[in-house]
């Protein structure tokens, strides 16, 4: 019976090789993640002012993005959340691109290129812009940083 799956036939050398990129993936993240949380973004001068914010005076979508990820280094949520909902939910998204990306390598199917749909990035794009824009308008100030 043919169920559609590629079957991996590699030994188990060749199927620890093909997770490096993977967990190089979450070592790197991980280093930024604890380097954030221990270099505390709101004090001033350790990381460059937004640069849309400093031109315009408007917030752009990762704007507070730092300060929310320290946040959520020492576990408060609701403090990462007033600081960058967006930042906040795109946590378990990229938690579960990179669980997909890992299973995938050590199944040893393919990847071929992204592998997310393309009317995902749009909605993402679209759902960025948004909000961007209410952000910065009166009735959206509860999500500005």
């Amino acid at each position: 019976m043919v169920t559609g799956r590629t079957t991996d036939v590699r030994g188990p050398r060749a199927r620890a090789l093909a997770v490096l990129a993977p967990l190089g993936a979450a070592l790197a993240a991980g280093a930024a993640v604890a380097y954030v949380g221990a270099v505390d973004p709101n004090e001033p001068g350790h990381y460059p002012t937004c640069p849309f914010l400093m031109l315009t005076g408007l917030y752009c979508p990762g704007c507070g993005g730092l300060r929310a990820v320290h946040a959520l280094a020492h576990g408060d949520l609701v403090t990462a959340l007033g600081l960058n909902l967006l930042v906040v939910a795109m946590v378990p998204v990229l938690a579960l691109l990179w669980g997909r990306w890992a299973l995938r390598s050590w199944r040893g199917v393919p990847l071929k290129g992204i592998s997310i749909r393309p009317s995902y990035v749009w909605a993402f794009l679209a759902l960025m812009i948004v909000f961007w824009i209410v952000r910065n308008v009166a009735f959206g100030e509860f999500l500005a940083p």
